[in-house]
């Protein structure tokens, strides 16, 4: 089935939780700076939930802009994420109205690594169901030898990187950074990589005298 009634939806719940934190702020009725300070604690856990949210929704964006069509599973993989999101402006609040308490902190912690744990299931639904070769699958792979890359970087790579694959100097000289770069754009960065390795395999071929 096609995607862009998940992308729909899952825009519509992202951005009704958006607006159900923003009206969890109380305004305060005096016109100091000082008046602020009761609500301080409610706006800053706003301000952390807001960025979560919105990494999640950049994340999610790329992810499907990297995905043709989706399937039963991925629908309910996708309505898991989103229930653990949508928990997020019960915790944000409980945080801020009790300032930071032990317990109110160690549930919006668990619902944050929930939401993360669901995220992966969503990409791992998304890779079985695209194949071990598509664009997601291969940007992934890409990642875990990222991963494995310092240990065979630094002094020694120059020795390492003959024995190895082209691909894995490519992944030993990159930033850590580029690993972050979405799936359907990684792709532009694989045909560079594999001309380099080309032009490195290339002999050398010494002037006549």
């Amino acid at each position: 089935m096609e995607k862009n009634r998940l992308e729909a939806f899952s825009d519509g719940v992202l951005a009704i939780i958006i607006t159900i934190m923003v009206l969890e702020l109380k305004v305060p009725h005096g016109v100091e700076l000082a008046a602020l300070k009761p609500v301080l604690p409610v706006l800053l856990s706003y301000v952390l939930s807001f960025i979560y949210v919105g990494i999640y929704w950049n994340n999610h964006h790329h992810l499907f802009q990297s995905t043709q069509r989706v399937s039963g599973r991925i629908l309910w993989a996708n309505l898991h994420l989103l229930f653990w999101l949508s928990l997020f402006p019960f915790v944000t609040g409980w945080v801020g109205e009790n300032h930071l308490a032990a317990t109110p902190t160690a549930v919006y912690g668990v619902v944050l690594l929930m939401a993360a744990i669901a995220y992966y299931v969503l990409q791992r639904a998304i890779i079985a169901q695209q194949g071990r070769e598509s664009l997601l699958a291969r940007h992934w792979r890409g990642l875990e030898r990222e991963a494995l890359a310092p240990a065979l970087s630094g002094r020694s790579s120059a020795g390492i990187c003959p024995a190895l694959d082209c691909q894995w100097s490519v992944c030993a000289r990159r930033s850590p950074v580029a690993g972050s770069r979405p799936p359907h754009r990684a792709h532009a960065g694989e045909a560079t990589g594999n001309a380099k390795c080309r032009m490195k395999r290339s002999p050398r071929i010494s002037p006549r005298t």
